[in-house]
């Protein structure tokens, strides 16, 4: 994935990278990421789209849909592979996606949408999604294990409370695994079925937050996972993804609800494991201890 800075993506479209920022906050395209150093960093296959339609003498309104629509081929191509069951075709056509996106956008805005709408036009007791489900859960581990080690002296434990790879929010829990491995996070994925061994598990791994991802479970079952890995992990935040509609409530030190999208909840899990540091060295301190010892905070519920 080749990505350019403003100065670059402003020549290549022969603007002023005033007026390519102005652009950005019109249009919303192109659509720049952000650096470590939070600068902007424009993909190469989003400006050279918009360069092709500009040259065509359209104007910045109609090249910037001209340019979308071009991007918007590769759901449809990939759509057209799966639904003919054509794993190396759906293959192509997500190599297609990533030579113009990173591989978080080419996942949230070319695979996701693919997988919702074959879900929609064939529903989720059809054919042609039980194959898409099963073909991008394969991609989506494959990215995983092809991803840079972690860097950040962070870890979670993800429970998964979905059904199989064929439950809707499947796809976007092996997201989100993605996501948050390529932020530099240490991942560990397991079944909130299993409570046997869990000790041993979260000893070794050690992490900063627990996850519950998914909604087929019933509270009752995550509970009982929670408590266990808690139990031997110790009290730490616990964040809930795409798990809606739970109402039972449990004894827990925080829950946090992360959005559905697997970018933004990733987002706000670095967000709570920030926070999270910041407070336990805050209570590590000689005065917080003197404070802790006259004031105990007792434990709240929070809703799985």
């Amino acid at each position: 994935m080749r990505y350019l800075k403003t100065s670059e993506a402003a020549a290549l479209l022969n603007v002023s990278p005033n007026t390519l920022r102005a652009w950005e906050r019109r249009f919303g395209f192109p659509k720049p990421q952000r650096s470590p150093g939070k600068h902007r960093l424009f993909t190469h296959g989003e400006v050279a789209a918009l360069r092709d339609a500009l040259q065509e003498g359209l104007s910045i309104s109609s090249a910037v849909s001209r340019a979308r629509e071009g991007l918007a081929a590769d759901t449809s191509s990939l759509i057209g592979a799966l639904v003919s069951y054509e794993r190396e075709r759906a293959d192509a056509a997500i190599e297609a996606a990533l030579a113009l996106r990173s591989v978080d956008r080419s996942v949230e805005e070319v695979l996701l949408p693919t997988l919702d709408e074959i879900a929609r036009r064939y529903t989720l007791e059809s054919a042609p999604w039980a194959f898409a489900a099963h073909w991008a859960a394969d991609w989506l581990r494959r990215a995983t294990r092809l991803a840079p080690p972690p860097v950040r002296p962070v870890s979670i434990v993800v429970g998964d409370a979905s059904r199989d790879e064929l439950d809707p929010d499947a796809p976007h829990i092996r997201a989100f695994e993605l996501f948050c491995v390529r932020a530099g996070i240490k991942v560990l994925s397991l079944s909130a079925r299993g409570v046997a061994g869990i000790g041993d598990a979260v000893a070794l791994h050690r992490p900063n937050l627990i996850v519950v991802a998914g909604g087929y479970l019933p509270d009752d079952a995550v509970a009982r996972w929670a408590y266990a890995t808690r139990l031997a992990a110790g009290a730490m935040p616990i964040a809930v993804y795409r798990r809606t509609g739970q109402r039972t409530r449990v004894r827990s030190t925080g829950t946090s609800v992360l959005p559905p999208g697997a970018g933004e909840a990733r987002q706000r899990l670095l967000e709570l494991i920030d926070a999270s540091q910041l407070a336990r060295t805050l209570t590590d301190s000689p005065a917080a201890a003197g404070e802790a010892d006259s004031d105990r905070p007792g434990m709240r519920s929070a809703s799985f």
